[in-house]
């Protein structure tokens, strides 16, 4: 069941994060995208946008951002795949859940994981174009907790 997100307030914290967006299923993607970058403006938080042809993709720019930007305080990983007739995009989201865990550890960083593997559009529609339920939003707001507690560690 989706849950509702919760809007919250301008707090000032700021921070530096980037996003990698596939451009595949671009009409979801982007979707999530925008939701992101107005929840990251809202807190005065900067970010970087970094797109990539397909949901596959996504780890290999993670893993460069992660080792190369110092200053990161984290990265949002969105992508959406649909699954088809054969057993394709479970073989895809398995591994790219498993890359950016890696990531994550490896590099300390917090790696925000909104590659939704999804069943079909609806599903999408509901979790990408719905302004109440957009998982763009949310890993935004991950993100930023993320930082928030890594900071205090």
């Amino acid at each position: 069941m989706l849950r509702k997100l919760q809007r919250r307030e301008k707090d000032g914290q700021g921070g530096n994060f980037a996003i990698v967006a596939s451009k595949y299923n671009s009409r979801f993607v982007d979707s999530m995208l925008r939701a992101a970058q107005k929840e990251f403006r809202r807190s005065g938080a900067s970010v970087s946008i970094v797109r990539v042809p397909g949901a596959y993709e996504i780890p290999l720019a993670a893993a460069r951002l992660a080792r190369t930007s110092t200053e990161l305080s984290g990265i949002v990983c969105l992508g959406v795949i649909l699954r088809g007739e054969t057993v394709h995009a479970e073989h895809i989201g398995r591994e790219v859940s498993r890359a950016l865990m890696d990531i994550q550890i490896q590099h300390e960083v917090p790696v925000i994981h909104e590659v939704l593997l999804l069943e079909n559009a609806e599903q999408a529609r509901k979790r990408c174009l719905d302004a109440k339920f957009n998982r763009g939003t949310e890993a935004a707001q991950t993100a930023l907790a993320m930082a928030r507690l890594m900071a205090g560690l």
